[in-house]
């Protein structure tokens, strides 16, 4: 991976951000690979910025100088002259597979061929969708919003997988996209390498090669050392201190404390952090983990000029390789013939619960709360160490995470809601330390816990509040958040014994998700309604572990 990066083109070259609107300024347009040759002159950074233009004219005066520039590459007149570098190919590939421009698609698509045909080696791509759990035809046609495909193309250069199948949700992968790029991209006490390089680390934590591939481009893009990828122990001291609150923000993070915030930022740290530098650097890693749940909960494939997106072997008759980093799907699927009969039986449930007036007593609230948390929901096979892609980056790999609330042992104080809150504590704290970047968070925890299309499943016109209120509190239960205006024994009610398997998955270690445990649960239901869950366990996780961390940061402040 270190050695041969996969290039990455962010085309700002036309002054623009990611859809909607977002303050600040963004990098300028840069092209880097290591492992350029010099006889390789296309695509040049200008040339693939100039796709990304607004003017429909200059992006086809674009078109078709990367195509004159290819061809030329090709030296169709000089036969056995053919010199294009592997870095351009795998790009090439990236743009004949997912831009949303059709016109690109297919002229690219058109040029691969013709080099193909020249003698260049062209890979293929490894697999035909963004992900290995929802079929193809649903992530890249007609369900999704075509306009805010072609506006990410536009703003960034490239659509990924996470932004295709995000894409089944417009209104939510707009304020994803904006809260990301102020993270990444946009002006903050980090530099931009820096930034990558914490997210890369955090990434690595639950194994998630997607992540780590692209941010470790994008380190290198913002003019990272390339030998701090090959491991920890060659990045400076500052970051690799950030280590033990990593290990906690990814896996056990009630058990952040005040003490590990002053050993980062009190006088006479060695190295110090300033409060705003971590607060940059936790929201980056929370939002890192919390990423990698949504990566692996929608078994995403790697991007096509990712390790493992793309192989130079061809294919064999009737096998579809499968992709190293996504889960491998398992023999069969659940039979659907009680799938039916359970979404009738949910409907029922949630009708009852809104029209329910029985009021409990608080200590009955409290027992519903702790049965829910100490609820033994046992999980998939545990996966082994890292893989060699990761090992590196991983410090204490065997550190992972355990119960809340293990059995028969003594729990850590829970969190109760009312005394330190997103809403009252949180947001306010965050936007202090780093401006805008509260609002940012808050907007998508608002669309994500509000964004409802009134139908579930084959039903319309349904209200799931109190469904998508159950998936929320049952995330923030496994961590030990407890509301108290909030009855736990709706989570019993509505929550089926396979969804709390994803859920428990996806959020504590999602590493050992696989296409059974998806497939398992809501079998009726559609796959942007299961996409729409995903949602909500990753914002709900990182929502948790900001809290955490945010309480210990407010006690140290005092």
């Amino acid at each position: 991976m270190a050695g041969n990066p996969p290039a990455v083109v962010s085309c700002r070259a036309n002054g623009v951000n990611p859809p909607g609107p977002v303050s600040g300024s963004g990098r300028s347009c840069r092209l880097q690979s290591q492992s350029e040759s010099e006889s390789d002159v296309v695509p040049t950074a200008k040339s693939l910025a100039r796709l990304c233009s607004r003017d429909e004219a200059e992006r086809a005066a674009a078109l078709e100088e990367l195509s004159q520039g290819v061809l030329g590459s090709l030296g169709l007149d000089k036969p056995g002259s053919a010199r294009l570098s592997k870095r351009t190919v795998l790009h090439l590939l990236c743009l004949s597979r997912s831009c949303p421009l059709q016109e690109v698609r297919e002229r690219v698509a058109g040029l691969l061929r013709t080099a193909q045909e020249k003698g260049v080696d062209v890979p293929r791509a490894l697999a035909c969708g963004p992900s290995a759990f929802i079929p193809a035809k649903q992530t890249l046609k007609g369900e999704l919003d075509q306009d805010i495909l072609i506006e990410s193309f536009l703003s960034l250069g490239r659509v990924d997988h996470v932004t295709m199948v995000m894409a089944l949700h417009p209104a939510y992968l707009s304020c994803f996209l904006r809260a990301q790029n102020a993270l990444l991209e946009l002006d903050g006490p980090l530099p931009c390498h820096w930034r990558h390089y914490i997210a890369l680390m955090a990434a690595a934590r639950h194994h998630c090669s997607y992540l780590v591939q692209q941010h470790s481009a994008g380190f290198l893009e913002a003019g990272g050392e390339e030998s701090w990828l090959s491991g920890l122990q060659h990045a400076p001291t500052k970051l690799r201190s950030l280590q033990t609150l990593n290990r906690l923000l990814a896996h056990r993070p009630w058990l952040i404390t005040q003490q590990h915030i002053q050993e980062l930022v009190c006088p006479g740290a060695e190295p110090r952090w300033s409060l705003a530098e971590l607060i940059h650097a936790v929201i980056l890693m929370a939002h890192a983990h919390s990423l990698s749940s949504f990566v692996w909960g929608c078994g995403l494939n790697p991007e096509h000029d990712h390790i493992g997106g793309y192989t130079f072997q061809p294919a064999s008759p009737g096998h579809l390789p499968l992709s190293p980093h996504s889960p491998a799907p398992e023999d069969g699927r659940q039979e659907l013939v009680e799938g039916a009969m359970e979404v009738e039986v949910l409907m029922k449930r949630m009708v009852e619960l809104q029209e329910q007036e029985e009021e409990c007593t608080q200590e009955e609230m409290v027992t519903r709360f702790e049965r829910e948390r100490s609820e033994r929901i046992p999980t998939a096979v545990v996966r082994g160490a890292p893989p060699d892609l990761l090992l590196h980056l991983v410090e204490d790999p065997e550190f992972r995470y355990e119960d809340f609330a293990p059995r028969g042992e003594q729990a850590p104080p829970t969190m109760r809601a009312q005394d330190y809150s997103w809403e009252d504590h949180g947001f306010s704290l965050v936007n202090r330390l780093l401006p805008d970047m509260g609002q940012l968070l808050d907007e998508k925890f608002q669309v994500v816990s509000n964004m409802t299309y009134h139908r579930m499943a084959m039903h319309e016109g349904v209200d799931t509040h109190t469904l998508r209120k159950a998936l929320w509190n049952y995330i923030h239960c496994l961590y030990g958040i407890r509301y108290d205006d909030y009855d736990y024994g709706s989570v019993n009610v509505l929550l089926e014994r396979s969804l709390k398997l994803f859920v428990k998955t996806m959020a504590c270690h999602p590493e050992q998700t696989t296409a059974r445990i998806y497939h398992s649960f809501w079998r009726h239901f559609r796959h942007s309604e299961k996409v729409h869950a995903n949602l909500i366990v990753m914002e709900a996780r990182l929502q948790a572990a900001l809290l955490y961390t945010l309480r210990a940061i407010t006690h140290y402040m005092r």
